[in-house]
């Protein structure tokens, strides 16, 4: 970005090829200035261990142009991940139909500049300040970083509900849409919330659980707990996983040992094993107030495994380690019938073309109002017994 590019404050932003141009510690606090709301993948060394295996760059449609803001002096005082990419893969947030329909016009939606932790969909700050000023300043740096590239957008994905607000009122507009969380009533353990259901639903959550759980050895690893034999058993299951749901997964073996590496403490890995052999997995990061469950496999089709490990087993951590909700990614209605409710989540988008801007606007308000309805339709299904629950409808916002 050109060094003319001044924005409030007399600050000056910069774009970096990759997140190794800037220190650890500082990102770190841009990014999760409090420890007890931290967000593991907006952790340098999340970030990082996208770069460093080629999980990110290269060939893989995500080139690394992370914005730094920096005040007169050098002093770097606000930060945004961000990515040129070639396609919409691995983002979570539908764009597709635009793409599509500004091509046929005679358009070029590719590349695009992506606000978003790659593969990621969980929910989190993107403009990294605590201060109001440089967070619209980042907003508008990444709209002149791609008048400057030649992209033809810019999109914020899973954004905190704040910075929403805030690059909408730089010229984005808000796409919204709903995931599914378990929230922590304070419960004293996983009976605590079985009682907060109704008697059918806590009658049917037992009989799925006992069902799942026969026959099978369920262990909760973490930090050194976890050794390779359990990174290349869970790889499996990724694998498979990921080929049945888009065709080639996205990580490869050596970002699982690089995260082992730097981060084993905030992992949780949740595996079941028959007859002395792994059967399936369930990969979970563990944040400030939250788990994060991410990726699941298995080799063994059994009924009710997948929600044994990747729901029932979740609430039961959070619930242990004194966690406010689980984050279980994205979509799947399936999960209101265990105890996880719906949340709004949001996205903001701006587009170079004021016509395509425009036409994307009239067409997400009109998603607003449907998504609207929906929640508050899927909130008439959760399983609570009436008054037992009051935490649904939740937005994500800080």
């Amino acid at each position: 970005m050109s060094k003319d590019a001044q924005k409030p404050l007399d600050l000056t932003l910069k774009l970096l090829p990759s997140i190794s141009g800037v220190d650890e510690q500082i990102w770190d606090g841009l990014a999760n200035p409090a420890p007890q709301t931290a967000n593991p993948f907006l952790r340098w060394a999340f970030l990082h261990a996208l770069e460093e295996t080629g999980c990110v760059g290269g060939q893989s449609g995500w080139q690394s142009l992370h914005v730094l803001a920096q005040t007169a002096n050098g002093k770097i005082v606000g930060a945004a991940p961000l990515y040129l990419k070639s396609h919409s893969q691995g983002e979570y947030v539908f764009d597709h139909a635009w793409a599509n329909a500004y091509e046929q016009a005679g358009g070029q939606y590719y590349p695009k500049l992506q606000s978003a932790v790659p593969f990621t969909p969980v929910p989190g700050p993107r403009l990294l300040s605590a201060d109001p000023a440089v967070q619209r300043a980042l907003a508008n740096g990444m709209q002149a970083a791609a008048h400057e590239i030649g992209a033809s957008s810019v999109h914020v994905t899973f954004a905190s509900d704040r910075d929403a607000d805030t690059l909408c009122a730089q010229g984005f507009t808000r796409r919204m849409d709903v995931q599914y969380h378990f929230l922590n009533a304070d419960y004293e353990d996983y009976e605590g919330f079985l009682t907060s259901l109704s008697s059918r639903k806590r009658k049917n959550l037992r009989k799925e659980r006992l069902q799942a759980q026969n026959g099978v050895e369920i262990v909760h690893l973490s930090g050194d707990e976890i050794t390779p034999v359990h990174w290349d058993a869970f790889f499996e299951f990724y694998q498979d996983t990921g080929r049945r749901k888009w065709g080639q997964p996205y990580l490869n073996r050596e970002f699982f040992e690089e995260i082992h590496r730097t981060m084993k403490q905030d992992i949780l890995l949740i595996m079941a094993r028959t007859d002395g052999h792994w059967v399936a997995g369930a990969l979970n990061f563990i944040g400030g107030d939250a788990l994060y469950g991410r990726y699941w496999g298995c080799v063994l089709q059994k009924p009710g495994l997948h929600f044994e490990l990747c729901y029932h087993q979740a609430i039961e951590a959070a619930i242990a380690r004194g966690l406010t909700r689980v984050e279980a990614g994205a979509q799947g209605e399936h999960k209101i019938a265990r105890g996880y409710v719906p949340v709004r989540t949001h996205s903001a988008h701006w587009f170079a073309d004021s016509g395509l801007h425009t036409a994307v606007d009239d067409y997400l308000a009109r998603e607003r109002q449907m998504v609207e309805q929906d929640v508050i339709a899927l909130d008439e299904l959760t399983p609570f017994r009436k008054g037992a629950q009051g935490l649904s409808l939740r937005d994500t916002g800080e």
